[in-house]
């Protein structure tokens, strides 16, 4: 006892000794301002990393120039340029819509000289009346105008709830006409102080107000009408769905709601339960699965608006990359929300061949005096085993069944970006991917994959003009998806999508002898197809875009394209130690590649069941060993006194245990 004693005194006092030598050396110290590094967490760095607050990078995007600490890279991912980009286009004709009803024009920079070439090359009369009705108006009966950089008095409201360092809200101010004010909001106080730096530093302080709040909290607080914004933008690190029931409650009537999910390994169907727990969908593991994440968050935001009698109605819905994003406009009405169960559905997926069925929640139909009737839906759809290869189904949804793009909006963000390509960065990939989306099939959720079908019936892959021509041929409608550069979207049913495989699998045949009788492909290809298929390319069978080789799906430009990880103190430190550290650890769980020579060696030391039995035909090409077993062996093993120990059969004695010991 008394040299522990000595020992906690002695521990004590040298604790206390450094405290006073550490608090001596920071009062020389000048005290600077807070180092941004980390602020996502919200954690204070150590001395180390105050060492590097000086060292900055600036960076710029669009119109746009924002500095960030170079010890935390992330706070720009360039990953996300085009979502940023996306999301100026559509915010700005949203804008043109919501302030062209109250007789205001905006000013799009590039745009100018683009709609004079267009009015003068246009020989309408209807453009000509209007122009020399413009052209008589008294100076001040001309109409208003709002510019870029300016504060429109009448114009939108905008909410970035999770602003980080302010980049998005800053393009914003700088790209986007019309607005009256921009609330980057983060709850990080060194986000804050980093977002007064950078709008100081594009000089857009009288359009971006930073603000220290939950976002949460901040949209919960402006939930009466007069409060309420125009445009939330909500780009959160994973899941948004802690913020959708605030979300939809802060914007105004008509007004835009823009979400961003980038857990999508919980939406593609890894993890169905999580998937349920934050969107109240069960997600299927399935070739379609980015459409149908797309589909679920539609859900979970109208399921969230129809608590509060609000409903929404998607502008756009795009899968890039490695997340997804929704464009939608919120309304409320009591009627129309009666309307949403009759929206949703559920989804019957085979487990065997990939064949789905939707089933519709609710049912609407029409009554007497132009009333709609709403009801129940009937089902299910399908048998308890699927009808082609006799697998069973599993369950998936409620997901929105109902388009998920607005094609006239969409055509006008599409114009408006092919006008003025100058304006965005990404406006090649913005032009293909609009493009695709203009020539979905906007009734048709989900789809097939041109690979999916043809490895379940084990055939060789026909050509997506083949295909789409064998559709086109029978009758049926047909489509890509932006979300997948194999997919077939069609109106076809399953069974004549299958009679055209089986009429392909006949000019490039199967070997039968080599399917299972209880694999899918048999059971596919024992059925004679009842539709003959006409495989003759036909002009129309390709699409607009890809005669006009839009980039339409953009392959990854660089290493490691993704996400990127939380902020953490230490910043770019932390992050080469991460690399470093999946480096090591990458491939961890596979075994080393054996040796033949040596795997052949080793399996001879162990004897043959067959040929104990008599029943091996392989005679000296068997891996194992014939070599019957030593008498002395056999005698001690049927030994009744001999005791079983683990030194019964000595290394030498062949008789090891092994894959081939009874």
């Amino acid at each position: 006892m008394p040299r522990a004693r000595i020992g906690l005194w002695l521990s004590l006092t040298l604790r206390s000794t450094r405290s006073l030598c550490r608090a001596g050396f920071m009062e020389g110290q000048p005290q600077g301002p807070p180092n941004p590094a980390g602020m996502e967490n919200g954690t204070e760095p150590c001395g180390e990393e105050r060492a590097s607050e000086a060292q900055e990078t600036t960076v710029t995007e669009g119109a746009a120039k924002i500095a960030f600490p170079s010890a935390n890279e992330v706070f720009y991912n360039p990953v996300q340029e085009f979502n940023r980009d996306l999301t100026c286009a559509v915010i700005t004709e949203f804008a043109r819509i919501q302030l062209g009803a109250k007789g205001i024009q905006i000013k799009v920079p590039g745009e100018k000289d683009v709609q004079k070439v267009v009015v003068d090359l246009s020989e309408q009369e209807e453009e000509k009346a209007e122009l020399k009705k413009g052209a008589n108006l008294a100076p001040g009966d001309q109409p208003r105008t709002a510019a870029v950089g300016e504060i429109c008095e009448e114009g939108l409201r905008v909410l970035e709830g999770l602003a980080a360092s302010g980049l998005r809200s800053i393009r914003f101010a700088r790209e986007v006409p019309g607005l009256q004010s921009v609330v980057a909001n983060d709850a990080s106080a060194r986000a804050v102080d980093l977002m007064c730096r950078n709008v100081q530093l594009n000089a857009v302080a009288h359009l971006v107000h930073p603000r220290q709040a939950d976002a949460r909290m901040l949209m919960y607080q402006h939930q009466r009408a007069s409060e309420r914004f125009d445009v939330i933008d909500l780009d959160p690190y994973g899941s948004p769905a802690p913020f959708l029931d605030a979300a939809v409650q802060a914007v105004s009537e008509g007004g835009l709601l823009c979400v961003t999910c980038t857990d999508m390994a919980v939406l593609a169907g890894n993890s169905g339960e999580t998937c349920y727990s934050k969107y109240g969908a069960m997600a299927l593991k399935s070739r379609a699965c980015h459409e149908m994440a797309l589909r679920i968050v539609l859900h979970s935001l109208d399921l969230r608006a129809n608590c509060y009698q609000r409903f929404v109605v998607p502008l756009l819905s795009v899968s890039a990359d490695f997340y997804v994003r929704v464009f939608v406009r919120v309304f409320t009405g009591q009627a129309k929300v009666k309307a949403s169960a009759s929206k949703q559905a559920l989804v019957f997926q085979c487990v065997g061949c990939g064949t789905f069925h939707l089933q519709r929640l609710g049912k609407a139909s029409g009554a007497s005096g132009g009333r709609v009737k709403f009801s129940a839906a009937c089902g299910p759809p399908i048998g308890p085993e699927c009808e082609h290869c006799g697998q069973r189904h599993q369950l998936g949804g409620p997901l929105w069944a109902e388009p998920i793009h607005d094609l006239d909006f969409v055509g006008r963000v599409l114009q408006a970006v092919s006008t003025n390509p100058g304006r965005f960065h990404t406006s090649e990939r913005i032009r293909g991917v609009l493009s695709v989306i203009t020539e979905e099939l906007p009734d048709v959720p989900l789809y097939y994959t041109l690979d999916q079908l043809s490895s379940t019936i084990r055939c060789s892959t026909p050509s997506l003009l083949q295909l789409r021509s064998a559709l086109l041929h029978a009758g049926f409608r047909v489509s890509l998806s932006h979300a997948c550069k194999n997919a077939v979207k069609t109106d076809a049913p399953s069974s004549a999508l299958w009679d055209i495989m089986r009429c392909w699998e006949k000019e490039c045949p199967v070997k039968r002898e080599r399917l299972s009788e209880a694999s899918p492909a048999f059971r596919i290809l024992s059925v004679e197809p009842r539709l003959q298929a006409n495989f003759a390319v036909r002009d129309d069978a390709n699409p607009s875009s890809r005669q006009r080789g839009l980039k339409r799906f953009q392959a990854n430009p660089e290493a490691n394209w993704g996400p990127r990880p939380r902020a953490r103190p230490g910043g770019k430190a932390a992050g080469e130690a991460m690399e470093e550290r999946r480096r090591l650890h990458q491939n961890k769980r596979k075994e080393p590649a054996e040796d033949p020579v040596q795997r052949a060696a080793r399996l001879k030391t162990f004897p043959c069941k067959r040929f104990k039995e008599g029943t091996c035909q392989r005679g000296d090409q068997c891996c194992y060993s014939h070599s019957p077993p030593a008498p002395e062996d056999t005698a001690a093993a049927a030994s009744p006194d001999h005791p079983k120990t683990s030194y019964q059969n000595p290394p030498g004695s062949g008789v090891a245990a092994g894959p081939g010991v009874d």
